[in-house]
């Protein structure tokens, strides 16, 4: 296996700041290998009142947010309604409310994630069955092409891959980590066949016989290598691949306030160079943590794909010019 120092120094961070978590001695040996998340023990008097605080506070606040304060499960009720309906799909398609913003499905997936890993470490019948809720309204919010997205089902659904910075694919990826999450965490495949049909599209419209897109806020990459990993569909790591490769070709735009297609601001999408040139960390920060993390798994785990040049200079230039305490 080819040297990875970038690799390497995560794996070393991330042991030395969980000083008091267990972990497999494997995970150091081969970086490659992520070390299960049930394979690592909390027992401390720092974290453990911290992680009982996240399941009996953080959790139902974050709950009732979604089912009463915001909104957010309700567009997933009425996108199922619409979904469901036998005229869905023929034009001209209606138009129904829907509550916050064009990304807001990503919360609920979150949140979902958040529920899952919790139920990994403490086993509650109450969560299981609130996902189990949550995810019967998101399968049948998925259109029969496997797209998924409440906004664009309720406010236009003629308008979806329009606009590479609406977040679609944000919203998927968030999606897919949550599938690949509460799959680990109960053995349930309902919401883990729903990303498949999501990922599968998404090879469909944006493989190797697609069109090219850059998603304006990534996310979709890494969760395609989490879903890769644990289906064994080597395909899903290809598409996170290309996704990655269609960056700093000047293929990235987004619509403007008209509604007119115009190009975007390259460094703050990560789209002005190819990634295996890119040495300053610029733009929009989480995205580019979101980035550099399927550049480095995608490094690790995909013969012939090396971003180690790039991942070595932006960790230095990210923890020694532009981070501090």
């Amino acid at each position: 296996m080819r040297n990875k120092p970038f690799l390497v120094r995560l794996v070393v961070l991330a042991v030395a700041m969980l000083s008091q978590v267990t972990v497999s001695a494997q995970s150091l040996a081969g970086v490659s290998h992520a070390t299960p998340f049930t394979a690592v023990h909390v027992n401390d008097n720092f974290w453990s009142p911290r992680l009982q605080r996240h399941k009996q506070v953080t959790l139902p606040v974050c709950i009732s947010q979604i089912e009463t304060e915001t909104g957010r499960i309700q567009n997933f009720r009425t996108a199922a309604q619409v979904v469901q309906s036998p005229s869905f799909g023929t034009p001209p398609h209606q138009r129904y409310p829907h509550s916050g913003i064009y990304f807001d499905d990503s919360d609920v997936y979150k949140a979902m994630e958040g529920m899952a890993y919790s139920y990994m470490v403490q086993k509650d019948a109450a969560i299981d069955a609130k996902l189990d809720e949550w995810i019967d309204l998101i399968a049948k919010s998925q259109w029969k092409d496997g797209y998924i997205n409440t906004f664009y089902t309720l406010t236009n659904p003629d308008g979806r891959w329009h606009d590479m910075d609406k977040h679609e694919m944000y919203c998927m990826g968030h999606l897919i980590e949550a599938g690949v999450a509460h799959y680990r965490a109960t053995g349930k495949k309902t919401l883990l066949d729903v990303c498949c049909r999501v990922a599968d599209y998404l090879e469909r419209e944006f493989g190797i016989n697609g069109r090219t897109w850059v998603p304006g806020h990534e996310e979709i990459e890494l969760a395609l290598v989490k879903l890769s990993v644990l289906t064994g569909q080597k395909r899903y790591l290809d598409l996170a691949y290309r996704f990655l490769e269609y960056r700093g070709h000047g293929l990235g735009n987004h619509l403007n306030a008209e509604g007119k297609v115009v190009p975007w601001n390259k460094i703050y999408y990560q789209d002005d160079v190819p990634l295996t040139q890119l040495r300053n960390a610029g733009g929009h920060a989480v995205r580019l943590m979101y980035l550099l993390c399927a550049m480095a798994d995608v490094t690790a785990l995909l013969p012939g794909a090396d971003y180690s040049e790039s991942l070595n200079a932006l960790w230095e230039d990210v923890v020694e010019r532009n981070m501090y305490v």
